[in-house]
């Protein structure tokens, strides 16, 4: 994978540097004290910001010292933590006001080549008004206003981070390296004696797992490395995964078979697609809704099949109905592939694995800058947010922040007044128009924590 942007921050000492390390690395990692000169070395982390990745270093507070001393040595490891980072957050106290140490670290970071965000801490409530407007003597634009210790303004820091962690050389529009390289970690979920430990088989072509009439024998999830062969005769290799059956919680009172049921759970966790397999011969249950429901809640690439097809009656109105039932059930996505196999004879099953595959290319997709643009315009010019109570909602703009699934946000103001379905028809949109399909996507609508920024 390649390597993590990075972000330095720095600042004079106690104005909250450590507290914002902790909170983007989601962990007390950096000691935090009233005293200055806590933190010492540089200390570095994986931080995560709405779904932003990135190397996170945290600094010794600047000090105006000679460089033998140690807040000298200090202030060189912090020189190397700006040279070596990609953007760095220059951290002031918004109660505390300007000081001349915050002009001189000013002065500094004007010298260097990396570029700087400035961020006014604790900067909730009027206490921080005027050290904000203080700050904007400083030469670095209007700060970021955050509560490092309360966590607001993080989506504020999200928007002027990103245009410096965006790495230049990554295409347009890519799919995840790791999703078109790494096996296809493929699980198989469903009812006892559906037939998958049957399936698992007939693709290995081996009788790896045992099967047999009898429901629940499959207790663990097994996992088996396979290479499979596409159409165009390429190996792909493939982490098949079998589980054991879920039934109805109520009905799961065995210890043991509560055991198995949630290793099952942690399979679907562990996948990127998930196969479900329902039983030909006993069509759709409502458990089989709970099941889909709970792979497509955890973000996880659905793809149903019918096993048994060779044994089916009435195949067309089954079919037919197993749709129109899914359709009607899975709201949330509409048209996940519904396939028919047949574990037994090995009928469809090569359809199945390449639907995977396919799946999890959409799934892993990215989408490029301009391409989400111009879709958003679109969207918006076909469609305008509603206006509740005579307001208009304005939607700014959109970024996509992650894959696997695909996570968006959109920043705007009033967002948090736009109905659930005009979220639905951007969602729709997006699986239309940018070739998401039936995958899960993830939407966050974010509204500017700015207090002087007057609504439009």
């Amino acid at each position: 994978m390649a390597s993590l942007p990075t972000v330095a921050i720095v600042g004079r000492p106690n104005v909250g540097k450590s507290t914002l390390f902790n909170r983007l690395v989601g962990k007390r990692l950096a000691l935090v004290d009233d005293r200055p000169g806590v933190t010492r070395d540089r200390r570095e982390g994986e931080a995560h910001l709405l779904g932003l990745d990135f190397r996170i270093m945290d600094t010794a507070g600047y000090e105006d010292e000679d460089p033998d001393s140690l807040p000298g040595r200090m202030r060189r490891q912090t020189q190397a933590a700006i040279d070596e980072a990609d953007v760095a957050l220059f951290m002031i106290d918004a109660r505390a006001g300007i000081v001349p140490l915050d002009e001189e670290i000013a002065r500094w970071l004007r010298g260097s080549s990396t570029p700087v965000v400035l961020v006014a801490n604790k900067a909730e409530g009027r206490a921080g008004e005027q050290g904000i407007l203080e700050s904007l003597a400083l030469g670095f634009g209007d700060p970021v206003q955050l509560s490092a210790e309360h966590g607001e303004g993080v989506a504020d820091l999200f928007e002027a981070l990103l245009p410096h962690l965006e790495r230049e050389d990554q295409p347009e529009e890519v799919e995840d390296n790791e999703s078109l390289d790494a096996p296809l970690k493929l699980a198989i979920v469903g009812r006892p004696n559906a037939g998958k430990s049957t399936l698992v088989n007939k693709l290995l072509g081996e009788d790896r797992l045992i099967t047999g009439p009898e429901a629940g024998i499959t207790r663990d999830s097994i996992s088996v490395d396979w290479l499979w062969t596409d159409r165009e005769g390429h190996e792909r290799q493939v982490r098949l995964i079998d589980t054991a059956g879920m039934r109805k919680r109520a009905k799961v009172q065995d210890k043991l078979e509560k055991l198995s049921v949630a290793d099952a759970l942690r399979a679907v966790d562990f996948a990127e697609v998930v196969v479900l397999l329902l039983d030909a011969t006993l069509g759709l249950e409502s458990q089989d809704l709970r099941i889909a429901d709970r792979v497509l809640e955890e973000g996880r690439a659905l793809v149903i099949a019918l096993n048994k097809w060779d044994v089916a009656e009435n195949a067309s109105s089954l079919f037919n109905g197993v749709r129109k039932a899914l359709e009607d059930g899975l709201s949330q996505v509409k048209g996940v592939p519904l396939l028919t196999v047949s574990g037994a004879t090995g009928k469809g099953l090569d359809v199945l694995i390449q639907a995977a595959f396919e799946t999890r290319a959409a799934w892993s997709k990215r989408v490029g800058t301009g391409e989400l643009n111009r879709w958003f315009e679109r969207a918006l010019e076909a469609n305008p947010p509603p206006a509740p109570g005579g307001k208009r909602i304005k939607m700014r703009y959109v970024t996509q922040i992650k894959t696997r699934p695909p996570s968006f946000v959109i920043f705007g103001t009033r967002v948090d007044q736009v109905p659930a379905s005009y979220e639905r028809y951007l969602v729709n949109s997006m699986r239309r128009e940018l070739g998401f399909g039936a995958v899960p996507i993830r939407l966050t609508l974010r509204a500017p924590k700015n207090p002087f920024e007057k609504a439009d």
